[in-house]
């Protein structure tokens, strides 16, 4: 994944998440990106042989901090993350947020459009970088119309999204901090390639919907039986059973809907792929 970067496109940040605009950039040509296929939903249709989107794909690196769609701006791309994790938040108009889902390789940012709906009310951040595959929307647009396979692929990911959305709800009402932490943290493991989550206790009061003191209590208290490690903004998990024990029921209730509703990783080989980036 050591692709030389161009093409420099920026878009802000809202707040908290950076105090300086992100910056998405294409990967030059005659880079090797990861596969395609690193992401579930684009793996599902290689698999399937409904390869269409696929020359219609540009790369990109997500850098932390970076917007894909803020609120109410007409969403230009739709972006299928391989690596990374983006953020879904409602931004208040004191410059407050809170999350209320999260996103990476098992799906894609920017629902709003093809469900039709062109905008939405909420923004997406990178929290942990990455990259992505992206789509112009209006592309996106003309596949679905001949493509009822992947027009439902798409649609069962949205329920998923809805069940998670739903429960975070529940969540931030019912259960305490250090199980929202818990259920936080699980989220990340399932979409990074290690057990060390990179994040600011600034960013997970965001997350979380709480007061900073809040969740310095709650991960010294996880830290404190021996599940994490928590140091200089990097919170290494020590102990995934015992994280999954402590969670509340709403991580479980997220991953069993995700299970039911989207077709397993179909394992296709992720080898660099040639490539050629698309004019913008």
């Amino acid at each position: 994944m050591n692709a030389d970067l161009s093409n420099d496109e920026v878009i802000d940040a809202p707040r908290p998440h950076a105090a300086r605009p992100a910056r998405v950039r294409l990967l030059a040509q005659g880079s090797q990106p990861p596969h395609p296929a690193q992401n579930l939903l684009l793996a599902n249709l290689i698999s399937a042989g409904s390869d269409a989107l696929l020359p219609l794909l540009e790369g990109v690196s997500l850098p932390v901090g970076l917007a894909l769609y803020e609120a109410g701006e007409v969403q230009r791309y739709v972006h299928f993350p391989t690596c990374g994790i983006a953020s879904l938040t409602q931004l208040l108009e004191n410059g407050d947020s809170t999350e209320y889902a999260v996103t990476g390789r098992e799906g894609l940012v920017g629902t709003a459009f093809f469900m039709g709906g062109a905008s939405s009310l909420s923004s997406a951040v990178v929290v942990s970088a990455g990259y992505a595959y992206r789509i112009r929307s209006g592309d996106l647009k003309k596949a679905l119309e001949g493509n009822s396979a992947l027009r439902l692929l798409l649609l069962r990911y949205t329920q998923a999204l809805i069940t998670q959305m739903a429960q975070t709800a529940v969540c931030n009402r019912f259960h305490a901090v250090d199980q929202r932490l818990a259920r936080r943290l699980l989220l990340s493991l399932d979409r990074l390639p290690s057990n060390i989550v990179d994040v600011t206790q600034e960013t997970l009061a965001g997350m979380l919907g709480v007061r900073r003191e809040g969740v310095t209590e709650a991960a010294g208290q996880l830290q404190r039986d021996g599940l994490i490690r928590y140091s200089r903004g990097l919170i290494t998990v020590l102990d995934r059973p015992g994280l999954e024990a402590r969670a509340c029921e709403c991580y479980r209730v997220v991953r069993r809907e995700y299970a039911r509703l989207m077709p397993a990783d179909p394992g296709i080989p992720t080898a660099p792929v040639h490539w050629h980036a698309r004019p913008t």
